[in-house]
């Protein structure tokens, strides 16, 4: 095992508040690009296209 000194378990919360972080920052952002996908498939299935896609090869 590691020898951490005195400030063992500091170092060691300070690691699982990190590691926390990010996870959770993660999740987070594979959480919010699955809802962002299941919009924007929605907009396309009412008929609604992006504008970046307007004016190529649609004229």
């Amino acid at each position: 095992m590691l020898d951490l000194g005195p400030h063992a378990a500091f170092i060691w919360i300070s690691y699982g508040a990190a590691a926390f972080c990010v996870i959770a920052l993660a999740l987070w952002a594979w959480g919010d690009e699955r809802g962002q996908t299941k919009r924007l498939a929605d907009l396309e299935r009412r008929g609604l296209k992006r504008r970046s896609g307007q004016g190529q090869g649609n004229s």
